[in-house]
């Protein structure tokens, strides 16, 4: 349920080319966009329609050429790199296709990385660690390392990872492109849980049709422009 809350996302006429001259690729042309707090957005769209360098944009990996965008509140282009780094590891998390866990950590060592980078204590972000593991069904798991878990618990441990700092923005990039339907089903049900107890805020890009069903919304990306945003009704026949 989305909130009466400001948007955790609102951006106007986005633009954002890489490179110059006769070589330059415009990658998004004057994007439109808005996240509730406490939504579940997806954005679909072909290859190169412009999602990963949108959520670059949002997450202040890259600065936008043009337009207005606020994250939470804030302009992420206003802040120095110093501030942008902090803002991302208190208040976004990210789950990643490929997982990206350090092999030779335990799963809490994993989960709790975010919370040392914040500078906690060991044994508080390990308790901390321990007790998101629990909530997403690893308890038993947590001393294994990650060759020794399947690509659904892996990805759990990345999921524990993205939200054990409570980030009121959570990004996901293809989530579940690595997982067979029962698994992808299953990380999308916690996923909705996870935001809808904190009233977090989650964007999701994804190609997977069979996640859609989780969606608040879903917006479509084409040609580095929004050229729809719905319901879930319909959006398989739309990607």
């Amino acid at each position: 349920m989305v909130t009466s809350q400001a948007p955790a996302v609102r951006c106007q006429r986005v633009t954002k080319t890489y490179g110059a001259g006769a070589t330059s690729v415009r990658a998004l042309r004057g994007v439109d966009l808005e996240v509730g707090r406490g939504e579940m957005l997806m954005l679909v769209g072909p290859s190169g329609s412009g999602k990963t360098t949108l959520i670059s944009i949002l997450s202040g990996l890259l600065d936008r050429d043009e337009g207005e965008c606020e994250v939470l509140g804030r302009d992420i282009r206003d802040m120095t790199e110093h501030e942008r780094a902090r803002f991302r590891g208190h208040s976004i998390g990210f789950v990643f296709q490929e997982f990206n866990l350090l092999p030779a950590l335990t799963a809490t060592e994993n989960v709790a990385v975010p919370l040392l980078l914040e500078r906690r204590s060991r044994k508080d972000a390990m308790q901390n660690a321990a007790q998101v593991l629990e909530s997403v069904g690893l308890g038993e798991r947590r001393s294994a390392l990650p060759g020794q878990l399947s690509g659904g618990q892996q990805q759990r441990v990345a999921i524990a990872r993205a939200v054990v700092h409570e980030p009121q923005l959570i990004v996901c990039d293809e989530p579940t492109s690595n997982l067979d339907h029962q698994t992808g089903h299953d990380m999308m049900a916690i996923l909705r849980g996870i935001a809808r107890r904190k009233d977090r805020s989650l964007i999701i890009v994804t190609h997977d049709t069979r996640i859609l069903e989780f969606a608040d919304r879903v917006a479509r990306l084409d040609d580095g422009r929004i050229v729809g945003v719905g319901g879930t009704e319909g959006a398989e026949e739309r990607l």
